[in-house]
This record gives C-alpha cells, structure tokens and sequence, in this order.
C-alpha cells in the first residue's frame, strides 16, 4: 500500500504527461530498473524503492520551479538523505534520458576515494553517478515535477547518503 502511495504522489497526473511517458507505476519501475543497472554493472546490490524518499522529492518540485533552474535543495531539509536533480524541456526528454545524464557521468570517473574519483578532477562532473552506485545506499525514491514553464525536473532522493569524503567508491 505504501508503494502505490508513493507512486500515486508522484507528480505525473497530467493526463498528456500519462499518455507520454506511462503510468506513475510504470514511471518509477523504469527509473528503479536503471538504478539498479547501474549498480549491478559496478557489484552494487539492488536499490528498494522507498515511498517516503518519493514524497521528499515530490515536495521539492515546486520549489524548484520556481527557482527555474537546478538547485539542491538545503541538507538541513533532508536529513539522511543525498539528492539528484535533471531538468529538460518536457515532453523532449524522457525519464531514461534524464538518468542517463547521470549514467553518462560513468565515463568521468574512476575508482577510488571520494571526492579524488573523477578523471577531470572535478567530482561535480560524477556526482550524480557515484551516488547512484553507492554501495551502502540501500533505498531511493523519485519524483517527476512538470513546471508551468514546460521544463521537467527529475528530482531523486537516496537513503542512506553516498558521496561521503574520505570513504571508497567503487
């Protein structure tokens, strides 16, 4: 019951949203089923699908429209928890296309101690990634925001954090 809770709160009830890219339901299968893709390529065992993760992120939405760019949300607000944001023009991009932002960051990194991961030097640019596969990040949850202004953001929150200085990734 808990899972279609989430689900049913993610903010997909536009029925042209539906139509294009599924069901809530189907939606968060999809952006699970990449996660868990990812981690397997690296050894990560499968993330859970968490409703209470799904229902942070969807109450960040609409602060992030209103900023009208990608900005993370303050720590202090989500205790426990690590963030990734994706925006695109809706209806251009799809929910695997905006993971797939984050899987792409894949080619950025190497092995090692975070935040010294990144072959560029910069762990901005595999971020997203590394938290994605986080060995001890057991849960996620994830929401659609669509914004008055035609953008999209895909706004994930995962439990317990990843990207934690001094620690390995790998």
């Amino acid at each position: 019951m808990r899972l279609l809770l989430a689900l049913a709160l993610l903010p997909l009830t536009t029925p042209a949203l539906a139509a294009h890219w599924g069901s809530e339901e189907i939606v968060a299968a999809r952006i699970l089923e990449l996660h868990n893709a990812a981690r397997a390529e690296v050894g990560a065992p499968p993330l859970q699908w968490d409703w209470r993760l799904a229902v942070a992120a969807a109450s960040y939405g609409p602060q992030l429209a209103a900023i009208g760019r990608l900005q993370h949300s303050p720590r202090e607000a989500r205790p426990g928890q690590r963030e990734n944001l994706a925006m695109a023009w809706t209806e251009t991009t799809s929910p695997e296309q905006l993971v797939g932002l984050w899987v792409d960051e894949k080619r950025n990194f190497h092995p090692g101690v975070f935040p010294a991961v990144s072959r560029t030097g910069k762990w901005e640019e595999i971020a997203h990634y590394t938290q994605m596969v986080w060995k001890s990040t057991t849960h996620v949850g994830c929401a659609l925001h669509p914004a008055p202004t035609r953008w999209t953001y895909l706004i994930c929150r995962y439990s317990p954090p990843g990207n934690i200085d001094g620690k390995v990734v790998p």
